[in-house]
């Protein structure tokens, strides 16, 4: 078994647990808040892995020799939107490009197998790439075209051109970047999702050179989305005074969440993308 096909069939058990204030009026997996519609019947779908098998209903099984589950009506859908940053800060690191792929495309597979709505969006300043389905059966195909993604022009800044595809409609919006960017513009953006009375995650994706860099001596650094250079000693106190300002910019990062009832988390590409999705999405209570 690929490794690409472990990890699909481990996340077929999993759900993103949103505080989801209204949710679609179209039908889907999960249980909604209305009330008094709990044991009306609506119809029938196919068992998925991870359902509840008492919900099985043994004569279709018996007519079908398939299993199928009863769906009521209060079982609504959300509208998750997901954001990958596809800006070059993004793409300089291969491994963090890598990892911030598969993050996402998990997250893509997840909701999609929950019979929720997805609108995903690679988004630079270069263009947007959008990805709009629902239902299981696009899962795999879905995960596969995310991972693939190869974007190669110079673009700009991330947040930018994020504000300009924002989804009002979304219960829950996912942003996937680095949060290398002003911090203005990075609360700016979030206040206007908190206004449409949205959940936001937060996922930052770092490469280790950025949290702790191992570089000595006389080096050039170029901006990748500029490619303005410039020419630095890198010395002990250097490096220390770059690990403090960064851990003030993602400690200010986490706060600007916090100020609009959002998550937040910050993982480095030296992890590996299970131990990401199955030990701190729950621990943080992103996913079951």
């Amino acid at each position: 078994m690929s490794s690409h096909q472990a990890l699909l069939s481990k996340l077929q058990k999993k759900k993103l647990l949103v505080k989801a204030r209204n949710t679609g009026m179209q039908k889907g997996s999960r249980q909604s808040k209305r009330i008094g519609s709990s044991l009306e019947f609506s119809d029938y779908r196919i068992y998925q892995p991870g359902d509840d098998i008492r919900q099985i209903d043994w004569n279709v099984y018996g007519r079908t020799q398939k299993h199928y589950i009863k769906r009521f009506l209060d079982e609504r859908e959300l509208s998750i939107s997901i954001y990958l940053d596809g800006s070059s800060s993004m793409r300089k690191s291969p491994a963090k490009w890598e990892l911030a792929k598969l993050i996402a495309a998990s997250l893509s597979y997840i909701v999609l197998n929950n019979e929720d709505r997805l609108h995903f969006f690679s988004v630079s300043s270069s263009g947007v790439y959008p990805v709009k389905r629902k239902g299981s059966v696009y899962g795999k195909r879905t995960f596969m075209e995310i991972i693939n993604l190869n974007q190669e022009a110079k673009t700009g800044e991330f947040m930018k051109s994020l504000s300009g595809v924002i989804r009002k409609g979304a219960q829950l919006s996912i942003i996937v970047t680095d949060g290398l960017e002003r911090l203005e513009e990075i609360e700016s953006l979030f206040k206007k999702i908190a206004a449409f009375r949205r959940e936001i995650w937060l996922i930052q994706v770092l490469s280790e050179d950025e949290l702790s860099p191992s570089y000595s001596g006389d080096v050039k650094l170029v901006d990748s989305e500029t490619d303005t250079a410039v020419n630095v000693s890198m010395n002990p106190k250097l490096i220390a005074d770059y690990k403090f300002r960064l851990t003030e910019h993602n400690r200010k990062l986490k706060d600007i969440c916090r100020k609009v009832g959002g998550q937040y988390l910050l993982v480095s590409d030296a992890r590996d993308v299970q131990s990401i999705i199955f030990h701190d999405f729950p621990k943080h209570r992103l996913t079951n």
